[in-house]
């Protein structure tokens, strides 16, 4: 596990940039594995930039996402293919057959998440997964529990979970309870993980799930035991740990 400590989220975003356009320019049709929320919308920022300079080709990538709240369609706002469209697929030439997340408007969760761990099977394997990681340790959904859940899964989302994303909602009332998540053991079967971390507020949980025990309760600390995982973290993030 390879930590990279930057001064603030834009310095953190642009060292995490950085990972993913050189996976891009060494293998221009790599299989990425993207994240929503607030932490990654730095890093899309910076790799629009360097696209519209010309130094990134996206037209051969294959993108799949982590998860997608259950009951919100495409063309909802607050689901995560409009946050993705919005922040980065709209912006860049990627081709729009080759942008994958989960069915948020398939009531049938078993069949949405079979079709979705069949997608992931047909583009053998992802080549760089990005992660952000939870206030709970969550990576993805996968929230803490008592199991590591393999592959893609319903999950009901915690109360911790569904406060932090009330800001994305006029009320608490219409955060969705539900969503469609990859698994744990699709995660850690990705060549290579970068996590990314900001703020004070995730400084203690970055210590117990990377210096802490391996479990099921904080789901992220799983990383442990992959090979080549970065951390890209700021000072506020690291300050709780010695590198």
């Amino acid at each position: 596990m390879k930590f990279i400590k930057a001064t603030d989220y834009m310095d953190m975003s642009r060292k995490a940039a950085n990972i993913i356009s050189a996976q891009i320019i060494m293998k221009p049709n790599c299989v990425l594995g993207l994240a929503t929320g607030s932490s990654p919308i730095g890093i899309y920022n910076q790799l629009v930039e360097w696209y519209q300079k010309g130094d990134l080709d996206f037209s051969q990538v294959t993108t799949i996402n982590l998860d997608e709240y259950k009951g919100l369609s495409k063309d909802n706002e607050q689901s995560y293919y409009h946050f993705m469209d919005e922040k980065l697929f709209s912006r860049v030439n990627i081709k729009k057959e080759r942008i994958f997340l989960p069915n948020g408007m398939e009531k049938d969760s078993t069949k949405a998440c079979d079709d979705y761990n069949n997608i992931i099977e047909s583009c053998k394997g992802v080549d760089l997964q990005l992660l952000g990681i939870g206030h709970n340790g969550h990576i993805g959904f996968n929230e803490p529990g008592e199991e590591f859940k393999a592959k893609t899964h319903c999950v009901d989302l915690a109360e911790s979970t569904i406060i932090a994303n009330q800001r994305f909602f006029s009320t608490i009332e219409e955060v969705p309870k539900q969503a469609y998540t990859v698994g744990i053991k699709t995660i850690m079967q990705a060549e290579k993980i970068v996590v990314v971390v900001s703020g004070e507020e995730k400084a203690e949980i970055v210590k117990e799930a990377f210096f802490g025990p391996i479990t099921p309760k904080v789901q992220a600390s799983i990383l442990q035991l992959h090979n080549d995982v970065t951390i890209v973290a700021d000072e506020a993030a690291l300050s709780m740990i010695e590198l």
